[in-house]
């Protein structure tokens, strides 16, 4: 079996473009990107993340939210509190590779 050539045809399906075309309009906004980045470290609850990221508190659960609906994080409930991981570590390997290759370029 021609492993290359399954890969192809697998990646010229329309369905692999909808799903990564919904996954980079998730992570398309620079909050998102930060979120993302400070969940790298470890779970955290909203508090947490808004003591490390400068936003409000409704802005930080909207891009919350739609980072959790495309897949990207995962949440728990502990008590009162909302704790939110990264759930896709695709995600995360993506995100560390274009940001890095922007900061290089930047130097």
């Amino acid at each position: 079996m021609d492993t290359k050539n399954t890969t192809s045809q697998a990646i010229e399906d329309d369905s692999v473009f909808e799903t990564a075309a919904e996954l980079f309009r998730a992570m398309a906004a620079p909050m998102r990107l930060k979120i993302i980045s400070t969940l790298c470290n470890g779970e955290k609850n909203v508090s947490e993340l808004l003591a490390e990221i400068d936003t409000t508190q409704p802005n930080m659960s909207q891009h919350l939210n739609t980072l959790y609906q495309a897949g990207v994080l995962g949440r728990r409930r502990e008590g009162v509190s909302i704790y939110y991981f990264i759930a896709n570590d695709k995600v995360v390997q993506m995100c560390r590779s274009i940001c890095v290759q922007i900061a290089i370029e930047q130097e």
